[in-house]
């Protein structure tokens, strides 16, 4: 009697897990993303000699550190499936190789959860007189930090298969990333101004995040059996 095939969800939850618990035991994604975090709030505090920041200025300071230090992570979160056989082993396994996407896409969520958990009050610290705008912006970072794990996702296998990853993967996901961090910086200067938390066109940009997020979950969910192979 042949036994069923495990679904999606299941397969994506096991390889979650598994990509958690080796996260939690080497600490080699979250570490460094935090230490980057800093290390560039602490370069735009002097470098910029200020030692507070409101509208677009505040709202591109913070975006881009979690941009670039999303990309440590986006980086290396294939790099034990082309090390150790797991490409090989989703292509064999009685399963949808989509839930690998889901899986990764799901880690790096986790990853930027964490990196924004720290980076937020130090970003308030540093920059910020009021914190009263950074309520708001939890939406915005929510999806914004889905862009960043689907298209990572969707990129980094084939960044990783390839001898320049570390060049091939940035040069391929920052351009297709500009619409999400332009309707990301389009809500946060408004609820970063110096006169007070603003909701003009807050709808409208939270509408585009959430559209790029729907259009690359699609993309990722057609195209990753394919980019997979050899």
């Amino acid at each position: 009697m042949t036994r069923p095939s495990p679904s999606t969800a299941a397969v994506a939850r096991a390889i979650l897990a598994k990509d958690l618990r080796v996260e939690l035991r080497t600490l080699q994604s979250v570490p460094a993303m935090l230490l980057f975090a800093t290390t560039v709030f602490v370069i735009f505090r002097f470098g910029l000699d200020r030692t507070r920041l409101d509208g677009g200025l505040a709202a591109g300071v913070l975006l881009v550190t979690i941009l670039f230090a999303a990309l440590l992570a986006i980086n290396r979160i294939f790099v034990a499936e082309r090390e150790q056989g797991g490409f090989e082993a989703i292509r064999l396994a009685p399963a949808d190789a989509t839930a690998l996407f889901f899986a990764k896409a799901a880690a790096l969520l986790v990853y930027l959860a964490v990196l924004e958990l720290f980076a937020l009050p130090v970003f308030w610290l540093f920059f910020l007189d009021s914190g009263a705008g950074l309520a708001p912006l939890v939406p915005v970072l929510l999806l914004l930090d889905i862009a960043l794990a689907v298209t990572g996702a969707l990129i980094s296998p084939m960044a990783t298969n390839s001898r320049a990853r570390d060049l091939i993967g940035p040069l391929i996901l920052l351009p297709l990333l500009i619409p999400a961090m332009i309707a990301a910086a389009g809500a946060g200067q408004h609820l970063l101004a110096a006169g007070g938390v603003s909701y003009e066109q807050f709808g409208t940009w939270l509408a585009v995040l959430g559209l790029y997020d729907l259009v690359f979950l699609l993309i990722g969910w057609a195209a990753f059996d394919f980019l997979i192979e050899d």
